[in-house]
This record gives C-alpha cells, structure tokens and sequence, in this order.
C-alpha cells in the first residue's frame, strides 16, 4: 500500500532534471511553478504517507519498518550488498513531512523573495535537487545509501550556498562548507567501513536489532585500550557532527549564511542541520546496546555547542547570524538529548524528546528564517541597528516573528515549551551538569531572540531610504502557514509516535522542571524588554564593562583564526610547502629524469633504425661474427 512513496524523491529529481536542462528556454515563473507544483505534490503524499503509517490503523504494539521498495544495486559478498530502497519507521516517516513541508513553504515563498532574480531557474534547479537529496537519505534502507545521499546532500547545500557567485564572501562560504562537511565525512566513511567489516551488513534493518546478533564478532575487539564498536561509532558521529555543525566543526554554518535567506531557512535551519541528528537517530540502537561511551561523548559534545553557541548568539548584529547560532544551539539540544537517553518506554524519553524537538524546531526556525527575509526585502540589510519600529510596516511578520520568539522561548503552550521541556527532563534525570548548562540556555534563548525582536520591530524609526511595506502573499502564506505549525505542533502525541523501540509509553508535564524553565525564559525576556524596547546607552556601556570578554564573544571566540593560523601558518608552512618542495625537486625531477636520459638515449641509438640495408646488413654480420668468436672462445 506505500509503492506510491517512491515518488516522493523522484519528483523533485524529475524537476531538477528539466528545470536544469530546459529551465532557460522558458520564461523563469514557470521554473517556479514547476518546482513549486512537484513538491506540492510530494509534500501531499508525505502527509498522506504519515497520517496512514500513525493512524490509520490501531497499533497495540511497535510500529512496524516496511520497505515498500528496493533495488539491489552492488553486491560484494553473499552478505555484504548495497541496495537502493525506501524505508518506513516512525522517523523516516517524520522526516519525509519536515523536509517536504519546509521545501514546499520555501518554494512558495521564493516565488516572491527570488523574483526578478538572475538565474531564477537555476535557483529552482538546486532546491529541488536538494530536497531529492534529503529524501532520499531519510528513507534510506541501508548506511551506504544514506552515504550517497549523505554526500549529494552536501554537494547541493555548496550550490545553494554559493548561488550568488560573483561575491567572493558567497564563494568563499560555499568552499569553508564544503572542505569542513569533508573532513567530517571521511571519519564518517571509515567509519561505515568498520561497521560493515565486523556486521557484514549494511542493512540498518540488521544493524539496528536490539537483538545484536550481527556484533558478535565485535566482542573482545579493542584498539588502543578502547573497543573497536566505539571507535566506529565515534567515527560515525563524526559526519554527523560536521553536518550538524557541532563543535569545533560549526564554523561553516555562519558563513553560510551568504547563501538567499530561503536558502538558510532551507538547509541550514531545518532540514540539512538535522541530518547529523538524525543519523545518530537512526543507528540509536548501536550506540546504545554496542558503544555507550560514544553515546556519552555526543552528550557532552552536544551541550557544549548549545551553551557556546548561545553566548556568541547574544552579542552579533547580523540578523542572519543571529539566527545560525541560535540553529547551533538548538540542533546541541538535540544531540545531548539523545546523548542522554536509554531505550525503550520513560527512560527513552530522550530519543523521543530530540525528534519531538527535531520537528517542532524545523517549523519555527524556518519561519524565523522566513521572516528574516521578509524584513531584510523590506529594508535592504541584515543588520539590526539599522532597524527599528518595523511592526507598524510589517504586520504579519511581526506577529509572526513574534511566535516564533515566543515558541523558541519556550512560553507555553507553544510548541517549543513542550518539546524543550522533555529534553530538560531527560537531561535532569540522567545528568544533572548537562540539565544545568541547558537550563541556563533556555535563558539565553529567551534573551538573544528577544534581543532580536525588540531592535527590529519596535525602538526608533531609522531613516528608510524608502518606507517599508509588507511583503507579498507569496511571501507571507508560508510565514502564516509556519506560524501555525509552530503554535499547533507541540500538541501532536509524540510519545505514541516516535519512540526508541517503536513502542508507545504515556509522558506527563515534569512541572519541577516545566516551571523553572518558563520562568528563566520569562526573565531572559524581561532582561530583553529593558535593555532593547527603547533605544538607551546601556547595552553599549555593558558591552564595555565586559571589555576583552564581549569581544572575544563578539568575534566567535577566535575559532575562525585559530583555523586559519593551524592551516597556514603550521599545515602549509611545516607540511604543505616541504611535500610540494619534495614533489617539485625529487619525484618531478626524478620523472624528468628518465624522461630526459630515455630521449638522449634515444637519439643516440636512433641510426640503427634508419632504414638503409647496408646498416641493416653490416650490422647482421657484426654480430654473427661476434656470437662466432664467443661460441669459439668457450670451445
């Protein structure tokens, strides 16, 4: 009954590949059109896909993984294949609704942003070669399709990024994506390579049986003091890591914020930042039962960046940037969320907050996204300070950037409040340090958002070049669309849908924790209202208080130059310039070389060949002679 879901991917392939091919032999609204008709229709039979897989049947027990499809494709031994194939589960099934539901709103929304852009439909091209590509790693049956997709995923996103080409700061942001998300993703291949060397199997169907069968081999197996499974996993986190943007692999997610603004809300928001999580989602079962220490790390990892981020959030001006570490630190949210879950039942409580919060989060950050753009096509900058009392030009995005700060927040009983708060209780009962980091996050949160909402929409009049106005229908149907998914979707029944071992388990509000929360993030909104409503002196005088510290906030704590200063002034000097020396002087040299006695030789010995008889013959009868007197001699 789900055959029909093979066309979710291959519709948006379908328009990549015509908008690609014929996209400039028409006019550039009907590259829109096109795009936006497919994934309208994708994005139908994803929630139809949905609402049939949780509802449409009574499920006393797990939910079941169906594959309604697969092809194989490489075979490499009787047990180790690859194969190409949609999956079905609880996640695969959520992500199908957040990447068409995001894709469908952008490509709305783009029709207005984009219009009267040059390469309009090579803009549309890339989207829907995106939104192929997401597709198609979510339903991945295997880890090698997802690899696949993993790497035509990243090779979209430097498209997007890098759309505007003739700004240097645009290319320069889609080369920094590219090259970081490829150090990560070599960790991530080696460690597939481990994986299928000890399982035998690429199958996430066997890989992730609670049962364990395929590790057997893995028992015992150890590499410098620490076991084999973890190292695999750990290497494995490592691409999840550089997608997701996780410390101290997060510096290309600023950068490419060069790309169009749908173009953030698209990839860099709500659905390519997810694929980290999302992996460690999928293979949750492996980290959990086969390397739990691996689980620990991503914890830690995952609520360093959350806390990290949110600090540099607070002091950039760039509404854009703001808004990218304010990504960081939720999609750490998530990673320390599943790095702090068991399995099965209440103390799976953590995987099912992070996917609650993987979707909740995909609909308000991608409107804030949305509604960044909105304002930044009414006033042409990016820059709050040269913005201010925008909400009596821009209604609808004030009223809709306003719930989407006030969903971040977590002010209930919006969607952010209930999925934030089961990561907080999930956290609480499993490692109070990391509970404490996110909780002072929640407030941050609050404040670096409201910080935003306040300079932008109310303070000062600035002296428009022209006088604001609201952006068109295109524009604000997804804005209000987003708003209320962001109202509405903390209500879905999560704890009977998404579950670490498929079952359902019941779930109350903690309000030991739930109060808390709200009131840290009702301060951190109050601190915002006395700092930012009216324009004052204040949070200029505080940033000069703070000296060395704001500025070291302020500039990303110098990750960026101690990147650059490592590659070179060390890699290029010490490493690079020796072996390029080395290259030039010896091995060239040594090619060179032959190549150079071989044609000295050669002209040397070339009258041999010349063509005459009379050499041909003197040279015949030399050496008769010459085999003559040896045979006699030795006789």
């Amino acid at each position: 009954m789900y055959n029909y879901t093979i066309l979710i991917p291959l519709i948006p392939l379908v328009i990549f590949l015509v908008t690609g091919l014929l996209g400039m032999k028409w006019k550039p609204i009907i590259s829109g059109l096109l795009g936006t008709t497919g994934l309208g229709i994708s994005w139908v039979l994803s929630v139809m896909t949905a609402i049939t897989y949780f509802f449409g049947s009574h499920h006393e027990g797990a939910f079941e993984t169906i594959i309604p499809f697969e092809k194989l494709w490489l075979t490499f031994s009787e047990t180790l294949q690859i194969k190409m194939g949609v999956l079905l589960d609880p996640i695969s099934v959520m992500m199908l609704v957040v990447v068409t539901t995001i894709s469908f709103m952008v490509h709305i929304y783009s029709l207005g942003y984009m219009h009267g852009e040059k390469g309009f439909q090579r803009f549309y091209a890339f989207l829907s070669l995106f939104t192929f590509s997401m597709l198609g790693l979510v339903i991945a049956t295997n880890i090698f399709q997802m690899y696949i997709f993993w790497e035509l995923v990243g090779v979209s996103s430097f498209l997007l990024i890098g759309f505007y080409y003739q700004k240097p700061s645009a290319v320069a942001a889609s080369k920094k994506a590219f090259i970081v998300t490829r150090f990560a993703d070599f960790g991530f291949l080696i460690g597939i390579l481990i994986l299928s060397f000890i399982t035998k199997t690429f199958d996430f169907a066997k890989l992730t049986n609670p049962d364990g069968a395929v590790f057997a081999n893995a028992a015992g197996m150890s590499f410098m003091g620490i076991s084999v499974m973890t190292w695999a996993m750990v290497l494995v986190f490592m691409g999840g890591a550089g997608k997701s943007a996780m410390f101290p692999l997060h510096i290309w997610l600023p950068d490419a914020m060069e790309g169009p603004t749908p173009v953030s809300a698209l990839i860099h928001a709500a659905t390519m930042v997810v694929a980290g999580v999302y992996l460690v989602a999928r293979l949750f079962v492996v980290y959990h039962f086969q390397a739990p220490d691996a689980l620990e790390i991503i914890a830690y990892v995952g609520g360093f960046t959350s806390l990290f981020a949110a600090v540099i959030a607070i002091t950039q001006h760039d509404i854009k940037r703001v808004l990218a570490f304010s990504t960081l630190s939720q999609l750490g949210y998530m990673m320390l969320s599943l790095g702090v879950s068991g399995y099965g039942g209440e103390e799976g409580l953590g995987y099912m907050a992070s996917m609650f919060h993987l979707f909740t989060h995909a609909m308000f950050k991608a409107l804030l996204f949305l509604a960044a753009g909105s304002i930044i096509h009414a006033v042409h900058s990016n820059y709050m300070y040269e913005m201010g009392g925008l909400r009596k030009y821009l209604p609808i995005t004030h009223i809709t950037f306003l719930i989407a700060c006030l969903t971040i927040a977590g002010v209930p009983p919006l969607s952010g409040f209930f999925s934030k708060d089961e990561i907080l209780v999930a956290a609480f009962n499993h490692n109070k340090i990391l509970f404490g980091v996110e909780f002072l996050v929640a407030g941050l949160t609050a404040f670096y958002m409201f910080r935003l909402y306040f300079n932008i929409f109310w303070g000062k009049d600035r002296h428009y070049h022209h006088t604001p106005h609201e952006s068109p229908l295109t524009m604000t149907i997804p804005l209000m669309f987003l708003a209320f998914a962001s109202i509405f979707s903390g209500f879905l029944p999560f704890h009977s849908m998404v579950t670490s071992d498929k079952m359902h388990f019941d779930t109350h509000l903690h309000l030991a924790v739930a109060v808390p929360s709200v009131l840290i993030g009702l301060i951190g909104i109050a601190f915002a209202w006395l700092l930012y409503k009216k324009e004052s002196k204040v949070p200029e005088k505080l940033a000069k208080q703070f000296g060395i510290l704001y500025t070291a906030t302020y500039n990303k704590f110098y990750i960026d130059e101690i990147y650059l200063f490592v590659t070179k002034k060390i890699i290029f000097n010490y490493i690079s310039r020796p072996v390029a020396w080395f290259d030039r002087h010896i091995v060239d040299a040594f090619m060179v070389g032959i190549g150079t006695v071989t044609e000295k030789i050669s002209y040397r010995i070339k009258g041999m060949q010349s063509g005459q008889l009379q050499h041909y013959a003197f040279m015949f009868v030399a050496g008769v002679l010459i085999l003559a007197l040896v045979l006699v001699y030795y006789i």
